[in-house]
């Protein structure tokens, strides 16, 4: 590999000459670009785009997957993975295309990540008439899943059962040291969307149904992803994805067709992207679906007044995959692809993942010499693009020396997703305690996710579906392989859920039988469910145990809430596991045994019947039954519930007023006790209701949580601060508000009332 000498940065005329720079330094941290103030960037970036010409514009603005530069055909390459030399140039040196992501099918090794990324930047750097380095992207969702021997974590939404913002950081830090190990700078993560809709096939990817709690969760892992420098060889671009309303189709299938009026878009879907903007993520992808009608990636009134206006986003915005050309074939608002560009650059698209056309570049060339795209549009978006690759380093760095990263998939870095794995272990029933089980007991371990890896995993696991096994790691323990290092082999009974019979005999001769459900990997379309149920046969086998008197303990191995109401009630226990990641066999092992006390919390409701999917922040009227009661919400299990080994006794709530004003946030405290014989964690969460609003005020709202850790006996007090802010909600001109009048705030089973007076001005 040729390396050039650290270059020093010493005016602004040096800077512009730095445009065609090549190979590899050895990353001087006294050299990164984005060290320099707000001024001296948007200046260099003026200087390259001077020497820019419009070819150079558009290829820039140009996103092509690496199946355009390999060996074989898209979606079919050959194998072993190889780039074509001829095929790069033509990208590169005749197209001038800015961004390449993704892999040819599976993961690869850092090995050939190593060959990929430095060819890529030796042409780029050396042979574009630009000169530019590559902008590399990838899908690194739940770790640097593209990469094999990678450390893998819990998916999204498992992670947000932990409540832990402190784990979502470390996941985002860990998952940026080994993305950029495999030289690549840009991660298309994390997914913003809200978990309203269990149906929705990407559920899993979301940080659950709660707007405080997914904000919270968002905001930390892009930190951990970006730190303070985003330039820094351990730190990636985070992307905050899809902007906006994705997560909401109503038939809950993907990429159909969402319905959300704009007070339900100002309060449940736009504040996740307004945390990631403030907590300064880079870059943006854009919805693959239509809301109201308007595919969003060609609606300037979502692109440019509500991402740029209201939200004061600054970074670069990137189509999904093959969008500008689904607004023909899929959408039917544009004529021809040339139509479609022309749509999408003008609403606000910077980057178009064409991924495989690569007359994109060449069409909008055509555009903007007809006049029909602006000038001036493409220079905004080709400042936002190089404004990145200036912060990322890319100039001096368009990657890193391979062997620098010593902590790839070290053990450090598997512990933390261990310790994620355990945390969101959620323990949703316990009947007569018979969880822990003694390791002294006969156990027969069966069901469809009780010895797969894939099931643990789930979407986006060395492949896109998360389906193919020989890509996984041999070594890593699934439900069975852990019970029996637990326990010992001759403790361990063994049969496949697909023999009955055999299922039956096997649970006669066991004293308890853990029975894993739910479901194999999916992501995006081909994760689409007509119903919430599971096949009949999963419901058939917890059946076939119980008949038998054997005690059945369920673990619910699955992406989204599926319904398990009768196989819940033929059960002594019920773990919720989600899809823990590569860990998560040893997890909830250690969880069933004892060894680890559970102590993660739903991050959705959890429903108990296929038409009555209610969010625990519902309003009033939908608790009302057709008995004339108002106890008509009945899920299975509520958002934020999970048990413990252990008890905590909540007491003393104090208001430090029953007033609060502008000026005066208002203390709520409340003192925990750990009540039981061994240590726990606890999430404690607070809760505020609106007594009477302009607009129907939800039932209750998450305002406040914090996990501490209790030793037996222990107690201690938790304070939370309120701000007018956190009473707001939309009102009737579509925008924040506080009114004065009566709340309510409620602590686990505590309550106490305060009222707001807004102060005159």
């Amino acid at each position: 590999m040729k390396r050039i000498l650290t270059l020093v940065l010493g005016s602004f005329l040096f800077l512009g000459a730095l445009f065609q720079i090549s190979g590899c330094t050895n990353g001087n941290a006294q050299n990164r670009t984005n060290k320099t103030d707000d001024m001296a960037v948007n200046q260099r970036v003026k200087d390259i785009m001077s020497k820019m010409t419009l070819e150079d514009k558009v290829g820039e603005m140009t996103q092509l997957s690496i199946d355009v530069l390999s060996k074989g055909s898209p979606y079919n390459l050959d194998e072993p993975h190889q780039l074509v030399p001829e095929k790069l140039r033509k990208v590169l040196v005749d197209l001038r295309v800015g961004s390449i992501l993704n892999v040819g099918g599976h993961a690869y090794t850092r090995e050939h990540w190593k060959e990929i990324i430095t060819a890529i930047q030796e042409v780029a750097t050396k042979e574009k008439p630009s000169g530019i380095p590559v902008l590399y992207g990838i899908d690194a969702i739940h770790g640097t899943n593209y990469t094999q021997a990678s450390t893998l974590f819990p998916q999204q939404f498992a992670l947000a059962a932990t409540w832990n913002p402190e784990l979502a950081r470390r996941m985002g830090e860990i998952t940026a040291y080994e993305t950029r190990a495999s030289g690549i700078p840009w991660d298309f993560s994390p997914v913003l969307d809200i978990g309203r809709d269990p149906r929705w096939p990407r559920f899993w990817e979301t940080f659950g149904e709660d707007v405080f709690l997914a904000s919270k969760m968002g905001a930390e892992i892009i930190k951990g992803y970006q730190g303070d420098d985003v330039s820094d060889k351990t730190k990636v671009a985070a992307c905050m994805k899809h902007f906006i309303g994705y997560s909401m189709p109503l038939s809950g299938k993907d990429r159909t067709p969402a319905w959300i009026p704009e007070r339900q878009l100002q309060e449940y879907f736009v504040p996740t992207f307004q945390a990631a903007v403030d907590a300064g993520a880079k870059t943006v992808m854009i919805c693959s679906g239509e809301m109201n009608g308007i595919p969003v990636h060609a609606n300037p009134r979502i692109l440019k007044d509500l991402l740029r206006g209201q939200l004061g986003f600054k970074g670069l915005a990137v189509t999904d995959w093959e969008d500008i050309g689904y607004l023909v074939e899929r959408h039917h608002v544009a004529h021809n692809f040339k139509e479609a560009i022309k749509m999408a650059i003008n609403a606000g698209i910077d980057m178009a993942m064409v991924p495989m056309d690569t007359r994109f570049p060449i069409i909008l060339k055509e555009l903007v010499e007809e006049g029909e795209v602006p000038m001036s549009r493409i220079d905004e978006a080709v400042a936002r693009i190089l404004t990145l690759k200036v912060e990322l380093g890319l100039f001096e760095n368009p990657y890193y020396p391979f062997e620098d990263y010593d902590k790839f998939g070290s053990e450090e870095h598997v512990e933390a997703a261990y310790q994620a794995a355990l945390e969101c272990q959620t323990l949703l029933k316990n009947e007569d305690n018979i969880l822990p089980l003694s390791k002294d007991k006969k156990v027969l371990v069966t069901g469809l996710t009780s010895n797969s890896m894939l099931a643990l995993n789930g979407g986006w696991t060395r492949t896109w579906q998360g389906n193919d096994p020989k890509y996984y790691e041999d070594k890593k323990p699934t439900i069975l392989d852990a019970i029996r290092s637990k326990v010992g082999t001759d403790k361990v009974i063994y049969e496949s859920e697909s023999d009955l019979s055999k299922v039956k005999a096997a649970a006669a001769g066991a004293d308890v039988a853990v029975v894993c459900i739910g479901e194999m990997p999916y992501t995006e379309k081909p994760g689409d469910i007509d119903d919430l149920y599971l096949p009949q046969i999963q419901y058939d086998l917890v059946k076939t145990i119980a008949s038998t008197g054997t005690p059945v303990v369920l673990v619910l191995v699955e992406g989204r809430p599926r319904i398990v109401r009768e196989a819940e009630s033929l059960s002594k226990a019920v773990l919720m596991s989600y899809l823990p990641g590569n860990e998560g066999g040893r997890a909830i092992a250690e969880v069933l045994y004892g060894d680890y006390n559970p102590n993660g919390k739903l991050c959705f409701t959890y429903p108990r019947y296929p038409n009555a999917c209610l969010n625990y922040d519902h309003k009033w009227t939908d608790r009302f039954s057709r008995d004339f009661s108002w106890d008509d919400f009945k899920p299975q299990w509520v958002f934020g519930e999970g048990l413990s080994y252990t008890n905590f006794e909540y007491s003393d709530l104090k208001l430090a007023s029953k007033t609060m004003t502008d000026s005066e946030p208002l203390k709520i405290s409340v003192v925990v006790t750990n009540t039981g014989k061994r240590a726990g964690k606890e999430v404690v969460q607070l809760y505020i209701s609106d007594k009477v609003a302009s607009i129907t005020p939800p039932y209750r709202r998450l305002r406040g949580f914090e996990k501490i850790e209790l030793e037996a006996g222990e107690s201690k007090t938790v304070e939370f601060t309120i701000k007018p802010r956190d009473l707001a909600f939309v009102g009737l001109d579509n925008k924040w508000i506080t009114e004065p009048g009566g709340f309510r705030v409620q602590i686990q089973d505590l309550h106490d009332d305060f009222v707001y007076e807004k102060e005159l001005k």
